[in-house]
């Protein structure tokens, strides 16, 4: 797949499934405005991501009208549990650039996983994509956007009962529609 398509196959996720489930009521604003930055790294090797990563948190400081980014990353950290080893490197960048509090990372994987759950569980929909990305988001604009919500704190319990009700079937196809939306955008 080249550049284009993994940035369409992301781009209908978040639509489809990210604000057209609601799983972040936070979303449809940022993707009304085009103030998402959707990306593709062709790093092969955790240092590469290290450094685009690093790039792209550069970019956010230079860029206020970027509110977001999506690093997608479809070359490297295919397996989940390499993934989810390399967010400690990740956070420790952030700590090294004196970031923390200025911006957070989110994580994203086709086989994301929340510890004490199955694989197959229904609830890890919630945060599996179409490939690997990191999400980079101002903690200023999360703050003022959980301080305007007004039941932040139900959203994951919420988007876990969504997920069962949908069931992981229907979910792991809405995923390969983006897919194939992507490779096929004319269908």
């Amino acid at each position: 797949m080249n550049e284009s398509q993994v940035i369409n196959a992301t781009r209908q996720w978040v639509e489809d499934v990210v604000v057209g489930y609601n799983l972040c009521p936070f979303a449809k604003r940022e993707l009304v405005k085009n103030r998402i930055r959707f990306t593709v790294t062709e790093a092969k090797n955790d240092d590469d991501l290290l450094q685009a990563l690093h790039a792209e948190l550069q970019r956010l400081g230079d860029e206020p009208e970027i509110e977001t980014t999506l690093l997608i990353h479809p070359g490297v950290l295919q397996d989940f549990y390499a993934y989810n080893e390399f967010l400690d490197a990740a956070d420790a960048l952030l700590a090294y650039l004196e970031l923390e509090g200025v911006y957070q990372i989110a994580s994203f994987h086709p086989d994301y996983q929340f510890a004490d759950t199955e694989p197959g569980a229904d609830e890890n929909y919630t945060n599996r994509s179409p490939y690997p990305m990191l999400h980079l988001l101002r903690e200023a604009s999360l703050e003022a956007a959980i301080d305007s919500h007004p039941d932040v704190d139900g959203i994951p319990d919420r988007n876990i009962a969504l997920m069962n009700e949908l069931g992981a079937e229907k979910m792991r196809n809405t995923l390969l529609s983006c897919l194939e939306h992507a490779s096929n955008p004319a269908e």
